[in-house]
């Protein structure tokens, strides 16, 4: 890209100086960056791979010409295309500490900013009289508990060039393993400098042999060879006896990325340097995208990317990252457990059961590091984050689904064919806007029901603009174009949307004509801003007003459920329009101050109003709503229901929110590493009660 247009239009400069200006002799300077996220077991690496040229001036040329991943050139890159090569590194111990959970574990949570206590930078011992000279560690706290287990090394200990100490201290409980030939290692291969990428990279490209002699009784620790004091190796690292004694140490090559919080040793009990009996870095993929797998776990992996000419297939650049260790695919997801209804066995007449679920999963294009800046970056990526998802909605196992947020490229591309695969049928309906510039990234609600329950009658979408349109021209006889119009639409006009299906229950039983056979499920998600609780109330007053004419006029015994994220607290308006059918003229929601760019919205608070008896599912059967349901830094708070027709239905269950405890085990606040959206799945098991013709 040309970042320097201005340079076309200055005058040329007087003299022989205007030769030099001339657009011919103008020198580029091209740039390959190169960039990966950190790579995690199951899901996919793609890399960010991208060339580009700059216009240089002559005082530019200088300072370019020299610059790592640049080169200077007559003209701009041509067009080109990258080639790719994968490799995966060798074990290496991640932590000299003996107690480090990382020495077990490359489990998601053992590796966040939070369980590294915030810092994302591995130590080495610097001391050549400390006992721990040359060992590394994953962060400061491993270091200052290995720090008091150290001592000094005797002076004839240091002296000893053949080292030979490769036994002397293994029994010793201090952890603190004896130090052999302080004189093997070649210092220059542990400097760390950093690149432009903000990485830090060794320099050590050459391979060290093996120590040679004195260490462990002269013989190269290879891994599974644990006499003498070399540590076992275990491929899968979980059965490493923390306390085995280590013989000795080898020289260390160590690479630390941006948001490393590894500080590039690997996993073993096994201090090699580059060596690793035999090529330690081995190709394992040619393609774009690369899978990790179970072998990946605990190494690092490498990526080599070319760039080359379409016209000519020449080399153009290429350039080299190694990422953080690989860590393992997250644990499954914690089992909500159902509270129980008082009351719920005894059912009279009672109809069918199902099991309905409300979730917003935080679409990608809201999860950023700017906005969730205490959440790992890798944990915040898509691919990481529906994984978790995916296995907490199996893990409730809802027989309805109700989803907000849901990005409409990923709808299209996994959501609805992982759902679909786990025996659900659904439907979508994304926000009102044109995406922001790119096709599919924007978000909207998807419906899905599990197909061996129901299946669907009838379906159709409520657009909340298009409402504002109606009530503008045709109730308030407004011309949408004039002044008071235009403020009412941009008051209103928010995008939002609600989805409407009629399910049949598949029933093998026999039916008498008055049985209900079918329920009518409604999901939206309102506007977000805190500062329009009249948007949200006229957005929630028109859905009820919808929903009561669609209802009304298909019997009026048809089960109603409103789930979805309303954005709006329990003390608000919206949320007594909701339980109570209408809202107090003194609440503060109905009595904003209105001015020229914020016109009155609302009509009367008196007529406000909807006729259904609805009761919150959580509140009826835990007694209060939950204490949260959406859990940030900067907001805590309930924002989603499952709201039930009384009349016709009744709750028999709900998930209790975990925990602050719990939720904040493995970050300050959601998302984290375990729990993959800012908001909290909500799960209610209702019946359908026939009372006759009531």
């Amino acid at each position: 890209r040309d970042h320097h247009h201005h340079h076309k239009g200055k005058k040329p400069q007087q003299g022989n100086k205007q030769a030099t200006m001339n657009t011919k002799d103008y020198v580029y300077s091209w740039h390959l960056s190169l960039r990966v996220d950190r790579p995690v077991e199951g899901c996919a690496m793609r890399p960010h791979a991208y060339m580009y040229g700059k216009k240089l001036d002559e005082r530019e040329y200088e300072s370019k010409s020299n610059q790592p991943h640049t080169k200077v050139m007559k003209e701009p890159p041509p067009s080109h295309e990258f080639s790719y090569r994968w490799f995966r590194g060798p074990l290496h111990e991640v932590c000299a500490f003996q107690e480090c959970p990382r020495r077990l574990s490359f489990s998601p949570h053992d590796w966040s900013h939070h369980a590294l206590g915030g810092t994302d930078c591995a130590l080495q011992c610097v001391s050549q009289q400390s006992s721990l000279y040359k060992r590394i560690y994953c962060n400061s706290q491993c270091f200052v508990d290995a720090w008091k287990t150290q001592y000094t090394m005797p002076k004839e200990m240091l002296l000893r060039t053949g080292g030979g100490a490769g036994n002397a201290n293994s029994n010793s409980r201090a952890g603190t393993p004896m130090r052999s030939r302080a004189g093997s290692f070649d210092s220059s291969d542990e400097v760390l400098y950093p690149d432009e990428t903000g990485s830090t990279r060794s320099n050590g490209s050459r391979s060290p042999g093996p120590p040679m002699d004195g260490v462990g009784g002269g013989t190269l620790q290879l891994p599974g060879n644990a006499k003498n004091g070399g540590a076992s190796n275990n491929s899968n690292n979980s059965n490493n006896n923390p306390s085995t004694p280590r013989g000795f140490v080898g020289g260390y090559n160590t690479n630390s990325n941006n948001n490393n919080s590894t500080g590039g040793n690997d996993s073993h009990d096994y201090h090699y340097t580059d060596y690793n009996a035999g090529d330690d870095w081995i190709e394992i993929s040619r393609d774009q995208l690369l899978m990790p797998g179970p072998d990946d776990v605990g190494r690092k992996l490498k990526l080599e990317a070319a760039a080359y000419s379409m016209e000519t297939g020449e080399l153009l650049m290429s350039r080299v990252v190694k990422t953080d260790v690989v860590l393992s695919r997250a644990p499954d997801p914690k089992k909500r457990n159902l509270v129980t209804a008082k009351g719920a066995a005894t059912a009279n007449n009672a109809g069918p059961r199902f099991r309905v679920a409300t979730y917003n999963v935080l679409a990608e294009i809201y999860a950023t590091g700017q906005q969730y800046p205490y959440c790992d970056f890798w944990a915040l990526s898509w691919d990481y984050r529906f994984q978790n998802i995916l296995r907490e909605i199996m893990d409730a196992s809802p027989e309805v689904l109700c989803l907000q947020e849901i990005q409409a490229d990923h709808y299209e591309n996994h959501i609805y064919a992982a759902l679909s695969e786990a025996g659900y049928e659904g439907v979508f309906k994304q926000k009102t806007r044109q995406s922001m510039g790119l096709a599919g990234k924007v978000d909207g609600c998807a419906l899905f029901w599990r197909r061996s329950k129901f299946h669907l009658v009838e379906s159709y979408s409520i657009e909340f603009n298009e409402l504002a349109q109606r009530q503008c021209q045709q109730v308030l006889g407004m011309n949408s174009r004039g002044d008071e119009g235009i403020a009412f639409m941009n008051r209103l006009s928010k995008d939002n949307v609600a989805q409407l299906v009629v399910l049949e229950f598949i029933q093998p039983q026999t039916r008498t004509s008055r049985d209900i056979t079918q329920v009518c499920i409604a999901n939206t998600h309102l506007y977000s801003n805190k500062d329009f609780p009249d948007v949200k109330l006229w957005q929630t007053w028109q859905l009820l007003q919808e929903l009561e004419s669609f209802v009304m006029s298909r019997g009026t015994n048809l089960p109603l459920i409103i789930c979805g994220d309303f954005n709006s607290t329990p003390d608000t308006a919206v949320y007594d329009l909701l339980a109570r059918q209408s809202v107090h003229p003194g609440h503060p929601d109905v009595n904003v101050t209105t001015g020229d760019d914020h016109p009155n919205i609302l009509p009367d608070a008196m007529n406000i109003t909807h006729s259904f008896q609805l009761g919150s599912a959580y509140q009826t059967v835990l007694g209060d709503e939950p204490w949260v349901t959406n859990f940030t830094l900067n907001f805590k708070g309930v924002l989603d229901y499952i709201w039930y027709s009384a009349q016709n239905l009744r709750p028999l269950s709900a998930a209790p929110i975990p925990d602050e405890a719990n939720l904040t085990k493995h970050g300050e606040a959601l998302p984290s590493t375990e729990y993959s959206s800012d908001h909290v799945m909500l799960i209610s098991d209702l019946q359908v009660i026939s009372n006759g013709n009531r």
